[in-house]
């Protein structure tokens, strides 16, 4: 029996981290089922290019909820609902501005279980800053025009251009997408339990 990981996006290096990643947890999360990964087309809810952490978070649960409601009003029998956003993080530290590049991944069954996941970050450079966060540039924009490139976001991603292709875009969001599931298989109680405990 085959069942169904639903990621709310059509974007290959999307897809193909989701199916990257499976494989390798698929029998820490007890599945005796062969994983599809489906990619359906769904609003963030943010901005094209997240500006803050918070907002990447957003824009993944906002992904994987838009999911969860589709699953409901279609009677879709899918097993996962994954959310994955990408975006920057601005951080002041000594009197310095610091712009991450992250990726951030939402993962919930749509019964009450879910948890979040991040790839790590890497420093965007100052023309790039500049592009994205002074001017309001989409980053797939900025990153071309910085890479004299075209397409770079279907590629390798912005990830792969910083880091001279050792982390490309798909490995970043493989990486988030494990780190989410990290707590459906290390713990028996729910992640969102989890959270409340220690508030």
């Amino acid at each position: 029996m085959n069942e169904i990981v639903v990621v709310g996006s059509t974007r290959r290096p999307k897809l193909d981290a989701v199916r990257d990643a499976l494989p390798v947890i698929s029998s820490r999360l007890g599945a005796k089922a062969l994983f599809n990964v489906l990619g359906v087309e769904v609003p963030s809810g943010v901005r094209h290019t997240p500006l803050s952490r918070e907002d990447i978070m957003a824009g993944a649960r906002q992904r994987a909820e838009a999911l969860v409601a589709i699953a409901g009003e279609k009677n879709e029998p899918w097993k996962y609902f994954l959310g994955l956003e990408g975006g920057v993080d601005v951080v002041h530290e000594r009197g310095q501005r610091w712009v991450f590049l992250e990726s951030w991944v939402y993962v919930t069954d749509g019964n009450g279980r879910a948890s979040f996941g991040q790839s790590g970050a890497v420093v965007l450079p100052a023309p790039l800053v500049k592009s994205v966060v002074d001017e309001g540039v989409e980053l797939s924009a900025a990153i071309d025009a910085f890479a004299a490139g075209h397409g770079i976001r279907d590629a390798q991603g912005a990830w792969g251009v910083l880091t001279d292709n050792l982390v490309t875009r798909q490995d970043s969001f493989r990486i988030a997408v494990i780190n989410a599931f990290a707590p459906f298989f290390t713990r028996a109680v729910s992640p969102n339990a989890q959270a409340r405990t220690q508030d």
